[in-house]
């Protein structure tokens, strides 16, 4: 994780590197490419029968809203496809439903810097991995997660040490999933489109 920036205690980002002649085409082909392949994707229930489905159901509202397809994953790890996202990213619009706002791409923890770049330039998004994440213990997963246990554990809680997990009766990762970012598809600015703004679960 050397050279890595943390975000706030549980975010840590890719370093932004000098922008070079060809780096802001590259990001913006990707996105162009990605618009196009996800369309068909406006209704979720498209999205769901070609094989996406909802990440933590049992978190009933959340910011972002991910859809993942595990065959995306599973070729992400070895090529990259930007028409081939694997997770399509919702929000809830009230007046008509979930509203598709983006995707995520993703690549193994392992994967290093100049790979990443590769595939989306790090001058122009930064990648980013959830880190320092205290899971509930086992067997106190609930039907509908709760404001009071959010606020306490996963990736927004307040639990950001091994010794607090620990204290807590919790289970400890230095880190879950890999490497990922999100691309705003639809966003207004240019600038919008990679600011990526990881995490996504809330409560009212």
């Amino acid at each position: 994780m050397q050279g890595m920036v943390m975000d706030g205690p549980h975010i840590t980002l890719t370093p932004a590197w000098p922008e070079r002649p060809g780096d802001r085409a590259r990001a913006d082909s990707v996105a162009a490419v990605a618009r196009e392949a996800v369309e068909r994707y406006r209704d979720v229930a498209a999205a769901e029968a070609d094989g996406y489905r909802r990440f933590a159901p049992q978190v009933k509202r959340q910011r972002i809203y991910h859809y993942t397809s595990r065959t995306a994953a599973l070729q992400a790890r070895f090529r990259f496809d930007p028409a081939v996202p694997t997770a399509l990213l919702y929000q809830d619009d009230s007046a008509r439903g979930l509203r598709l706002v983006g995707v995520m791409y993703t690549m193994p923890a392992s994967a290093p810097l100049e790979d990443l770049d590769r595939r989306i330039p790090l001058s122009i998004a930064r990648w980013h991995q959830h880190t320092n994440i205290c899971l509930p213990p086992r067997g106190a997963d609930e039907p509908e997660v709760t404001e009071a246990r959010t606020q306490e554990f996963g990736p927004r809680g307040r639990i950001a040490t091994r010794e607090a997990c620990q204290a807590a009766g919790g289970r400890w990762f230095d880190r879950m999933f890999g490497w990922m970012v999100h691309v705003n598809l639809f966003a207004s600015s240019p600038d919008e489109v990679w600011r990526d703004k990881p995490g996504g679960m809330r409560h009212h």
